[in-house]
């Protein structure tokens, strides 16, 4: 069954490369409306941007959709992935600016709005995405990787000369809570010589000690420390979680990440859907339905975040 939520979750902050106000409405949606953003400061005719991989715009900091009419909406993967990780398949956002605000870093806020707000299921089957052939992209040094699975598994390794981070690897089952309980409270991060280098570009103009995890060598610079000794590789699945469902539906898959960030993502999945003998539409019968992200959540899967 297709999933909406049941009232308007709301949200407020800045946009991490904006340094301004802006506001986020989640709003219940029909069933096979999918995701779609709509930007409340543009004309009407202008303003509704379908969150689906053909409309995004390849950027190596963040993933930004674009519509026909030139309107966009960038730093989506955060929501994107609170709302694949809680299983909500249909779901207007209305945002009133260019950007979706950065919170914390994480999606967990996002995450708590929905559970507050309630999950309904809607009388509709649904579809999921079925990978029928391995398809692998390599961007220089950097790999992504997707396999046929019976339910979606992300794999990810990365790589940092920085101590505090280093090497790290990781592999979840996505089924059921296992994205709110284990990656929806892990902060995007960087290092402190990079927010300098974007300042001076005029970039991440909204970005503080408390939406970022920031490092410096073998330093953790943000206030609280770590939020788990591998919390920077959990924000890379988190990431890739919510970049996938730009698919437009549920994918029964494994992805397997080295190095790769949102534009890898992405091509990923240009080239999946640019071979159709290595994807399906597949009706969601009760056993998949069982596997997918999201199904059984409860509260208490929530971290409790400062």
């Amino acid at each position: 069954m297709q999933t909406t939520i049941d009232t308007a979750a709301a949200f407020e902050g800045k946009g991490l490369h904006l340094g301004q106000p802006v506001s986020v409405v989640v709003r219940p949606a029909p069933a096979d409306h999918g995701i779609v953003f709509r930007r409340t400061d543009v004309d009407a005719h202008k303003a509704d941007v379908p969150a689906l991989w053909h409309r995004v715009i390849v950027s190596p900091l963040n993933t930004r959709i674009e519509n026909a009419a030139g309107t966009s909406i960038s730093t989506i993967e955060h929501i994107m992935a609170a709302l694949a990780g809680c299983g909500l398949h249909n779901a207007l956002v209305e945002v009133t600016g260019p950007e979706v605000p950065i919170l914390d870093g994480s999606a967990a806020w996002f995450v708590e709005g929905f559970l507050r707000a309630g999950i309904r299921s809607l009388n509709a089957p649904l579809r999921v995405i079925e990978v029928c052939k391995s398809v692998s992209v390599t961007v220089g040094d950097a790999q992504a990787r997707l396999d046929p699975a019976d339910t979606l598994h992300i794999e990810f390794e990365i790589d940092f000369a920085d101590r505090a981070i280093g090497h790290q690897k990781k592999t979840l089952n996505m089924s059921n809570g296992a994205f709110v309980r284990e990656l929806c409270d892990s902060r995007t991060f960087c290092r402190s010589s990079d927010v300098e280098a974007m300042r001076a570009q005029g970039l991440a103009l909204g970005g503080t000690l408390k939406n970022a995890l920031v490092v410096d060598g073998a330093d953790v610079l943000s206030p609280g420390g770590l939020r788990h000794s591998d919390e920077a590789v959990r924000h890379k699945m988190l990431d890739a979680l919510g970049d996938l469902y730009t698919a437009g539906a549920p994918i029964l898959g494994r992805y397997i990440g080295s190095k790769a960030g949102h534009a890898v993502t992405n091509a990923l999945l240009c080239a999946l859907f640019a071979e159709p003998e290595a994807w399906g539409w597949r009706d969601a019968d009760a056993g998949i339905a069982s596997r997918l992200p999201g199904v059984g959540l409860r509260w208490t899967d929530l971290p409790q975040v400062a």
